[in-house]
């Protein structure tokens, strides 16, 4: 009888087999080859809108530089225009950025700004987005401050 129970007391403290082991991380892996890239497409989405939120912010201290200086910053002048007077622009009130320095993209991009801009607009303001370079689609696409 003392037999008996050494022999069940040992069974209940087996491990796992390695065919069980084998099978848990097939699981696991089937888990993450699913999960893992509809996580990443909302998460480039994210890094698309907050693009958008940062431009927007960037174009109303445009806004504000021109009503303070009567245009807006040349091409060459760029977005540093921003946080730094640039030499000729008179009643220059700035930063007009809160943290007195241009943000990056949340690629770490910088942010593009051309003036005049196109279709009438008088600047571009725009990131390339995750591939730095134009066009693209899904997160490599460009965000610009006229896209609906």
């Amino acid at each position: 009888m003392q037999q008996r129970a050494s022999t069940f007391m040992k069974s209940t403290h087996r491990g796992f087999t390695l065919i069980e082991l084998m099978i848990v991380l097939v699981i696991l892996g089937l888990i993450v080859g699913i999960v893992g890239p509809q996580a990443m497409k909302y998460l480039g989405k994210g890094k698309s809108q907050s693009a958008k939120v940062q431009i927007e912010n960037i174009s109303a201290a445009l806004d504000m530089y021109r009503l303070e200086v009567g245009s807006y910053p040349t091409t060459a002048d760029g977005l540093k225009a921003l946080v730094t007077q640039p030499s000729g622009a008179r009643g220059w009130n700035g930063p007009y950025l809160k943290k007195g320095e241009v943000p990056k993209d949340p690629w770490n991009n910088d942010y593009q700004y051309k003036r005049p801009g196109g279709n009438n607009h008088p600047y571009d303001l725009f990131s390339l987005g995750a591939d730095n370079a134009a066009g693209g689609e899904g997160e490599d696409a460009d965000v610009n401050l006229w896209q609906s």
